[in-house]
């Protein structure tokens, strides 16, 4: 199959989930060419079967903002006559359902069919689509998509109630290449006197990094405990200014990475108190990387993490209970090591080789 798939490049999980999923049915055959306003950030273009074809927006004084849609609709429509292109897969409904709807009329009048497989990613969803500008346009590219999925069993069902649509929606759960970690376990030398705590994000306010920080240092009071904050966003300096007051020793800030499991390797416990999460891709890297986790049970996390098996569940905001969590393995080692096995094993699931043929499956039905 020749497919477009267009997401957002930046290190956010629907770009990731999206270039994974390209780079692995590049390698079952398939022709896979990415558009994006700039190269996603874990794309490698030296697959034979992988493009990238970059969305120019021109500037005109006239706009206070670009017309990035009107551009990707007309990249799509390009890359797709040029390439005799099967379906396109956009990852978020905004703006790229909606470019992709207008792409295929456009199409149609050269009497090409463009099929649009539409995958809910969350934010599209939970945050940006329920303002009420934007409201009326998701529902609408929800409804005219051919195809729908969505990372999870309760973002499908958050979209069935706030955008009262009928479109039937397939829940498709995001994945990691076990295969990729496995590697890097095998390769990590982790030799510490200290347990290692991590956090992975885009520093989003929906990330709750205030609260992070808050449960880092009450741990930090009883324990001695590395602590590393992987990722870059608007409330980095945020975390930054508040474990410098906290004084919290053994604090780092690693930035962005495209190895995630690197630094994954070295870790004894993730947390993620994430106010709105509709599935969790980093927890569910961090229990590939046989981490346990301890997050909020917003949107899709119960269906990652098991709690009291996987790691644990607390309700949003609960800092105390997190921390609570935390010290129950730090002071019971046999668990620690127990549960850290468990995760290890529940990652298994959702590893890329069972969920592709998921993606593969409705890409020859909508063709």
């Amino acid at each position: 199959m020749r497919i477009i798939i267009v997401c957002y490049p930046t290190f956010g999980g629907s770009g990731i989930l999206a270039t994974e999923l390209g780079h692995k049915l590049s390698k079952n055959g398939h022709t896979v060419h990415f558009i994006a306003y700039q190269k996603p950030v874990r794309l490698d273009v030296n697959d034979d079967n992988i493009f990238f074809h970059k969305v120019n927006v021109p500037f005109y004084p006239l706009f206070n903002f670009q017309p990035y849609e009107l551009a990707l609709s007309t990249k799509i429509v390009d890359v797709s006559t040029k390439h005799k292109i099967d379906l396109v897969h956009v990852h978020y409904a905004i703006p790229h359902a909606y470019a992709a709807y207008m792409a295929q009329k456009m199409l149609k009048t050269q009497k090409i069919n463009l099929p649009i497989v539409t995958t809910l990613h969350g934010t599209d969803i939970t945050l940006v689509g329920k303002h009420p500008f934007y409201k009326k346009a998701v529902k609408f590219s929800i409804d005219k998509s051919n195809i729908v999925t969505s990372v999870s069993k309760s973002l499908k069902t958050d979209t069935h109630d706030f955008f009262e649509t009928n479109k039937k929606i397939k829940v498709i759960p995001n994945f990691v290449d076990l295969e990729k970690f496995n590697n890097q376990l095998n390769l990590c030398n982790k030799v510490s006197a200290h347990k290692t705590i991590t956090h992975v994000s885009n520093f989003r306010p929906a990330k709750n990094i205030r609260t992070l920080i808050k449960v880092f240092d009450l741990i930090s009071k009883k324990h001695k405990c590395i602590f590393n904050l992987i990722g870059e966003g608007p409330e980095l300096e945020i975390a930054k200014e508040m474990t410098k007051e906290l004084k919290i020793p053994d604090v780092y800030f690693l930035g962005n990475t495209n190895e995630v499991e690197k630094e994954l390797c070295h870790s004894d416990i993730f947390i993620l108190p994430s106010k709105v999460e509709s599935f969790g891709l980093a927890a569910l890297e961090a229990m590939a990387s046989k981490v346990v986790v301890i997050s909020s049970n917003s949107g899709g996390l119960p269906e990652v993490n098991i709690h009291n098996e996987t790691g644990f569940l607390s309700e949003y905001n609960d800092i105390n209970k997190m921390v609570d969590y935390a010290e129950s393995i730090l002071n019971d080692e046999n668990k620690l090591n127990e549960m850290k096995e468990k995760a290890f094993l529940r990652a298994q699931k959702f590893d890329i080789n069972k969920i592709i043929y998921y993606y593969e499956d409705i890409y020859k039905s909508v063709i």
